[in-house]
């Protein structure tokens, strides 16, 4: 293991993500969000395709033992995409991104009731009160006498769906890892993203000029590269240690929000995605815990047996 490798290539990523999502949300007001997914989706395969020809599983790496498994991987995961692209056109970067904070809740929620996971009452406790967090960002969004036909409002609840079907994809993904490779799962959910996103044609995709082109191609080699660094990221250090660099997504969402986007974050927002991300670290620290203790007894049943 190297952990200070496993951070790097983790905070490497949230970077990678956090530029796809700025060049997205730059592009919103002229390109459709089903048009954005395409650019981000097809435009990761070269990316993709390389690191499988450098890890030697070119050949073989993308194969897989259940197809619709990966089918409804890639249908929840690119409704996700599409959900969060939509949501990066009507809302500041700061709170989608605080807002998409909830999903790592949920599979929490989920994996307990679709893959029958023991769930205690401390995650439990941390899944309140993340969701809590959730519900005073949204606040000012969804508060009496908010109308869906405010943009803003719409976006609040296009985000959250959003962060439901991104847990769900998870859910989908835990499942797929008893039978699939990482690769296989990483190529096959791109492949699938962009042929899902070519149904949303008769919605109006546009002819980019050339620099939005640009741009949304930059989109898809960063969403590549993080998924790359992502993936990489674990492989390097434990799960538990790597998991809480996401929430520096954060730091780098507001800093991008004021300088490029001029968006002042909220007082509200910002307490409300502090809960949430304490939400999360604690949740991260008692699943190391309960490894730590899975761990501890598989010794202990070994040295028995031996």
């Amino acid at each position: 293991m190297q952990p200070l490798r496993g951070i790097l290539l983790k905070v490497m990523s949230v970077c990678m993500f956090m530029a796809m999502s700025s060049l997205i949300k730059a592009a919103s007001d002229d390109v459709p969000p089903g048009e954005a997914v395409f650019f981000r989706s097809f435009f990761a395969l070269p990316i993709i395709l390389g690191w499988l020809a450098i890890r030697g599983e070119l050949r073989h790496g993308w194969k897989t033992k259940n197809p619709m498994g990966h089918f409804w991987r890639g249908l929840v995961g690119t409704s996700a995409m599409g959900l969060g692209f939509t949501g990066l056109g009507l809302l500041p970067l700061p709170e989608v991104t605080a807002i998409g904070y909830a999903a790592p809740l949920l599979v929490v929620i989920f994996a307990a009731m679709f893959l029958n996971e023991q769930v205690g009452v401390f995650r439990l406790s941390a899944v309140a009160l993340g969701m809590v967090g959730v519900l005073i960002v949204l606040s000012p969004r969804l508060s009496v006498g908010a109308s869906l036909g405010a943009s803003e409002t719409l976006g609040a609840v296009v985000v959250l769906m959003g962060a439901v079907m991104a847990a769900l994809a998870q859910v989908f993904v835990r499942k797929l890892v008893s039978t699939e490779g990482t690769a296989a799962i990483v190529f096959w959910f791109t492949v699938t993203s962009s042929v899902m996103a070519l149904f949303t044609i008769p919605w109006g995709w546009t002819v980019p000029p050339v620099s939005m082109a640009l741009m949304l191609i930059l989109a898809g080699l960063f969403g590549g590269i993080g998924q790359i660094f992502l993936t990489s990221s674990y492989r390097f250090a434990d799960a538990s240690l790597v998991a809480p660099f996401d929430y520096s997504s954060m730091i780098l969402a507001l800093v991008i929000g004021y300088f490029v986007f001029d968006e002042v974050p909220t007082g509200t927002m910002l307490f409300g995605a502090a809960v949430v991300i304490s939400a999360g670290v604690l949740i991260i620290l008692r699943e190391r815990q309960l490894g730590l203790k899975r761990t501890r007894q598989r010794k202990a049943t070994g040295n028995v047996g031996g």
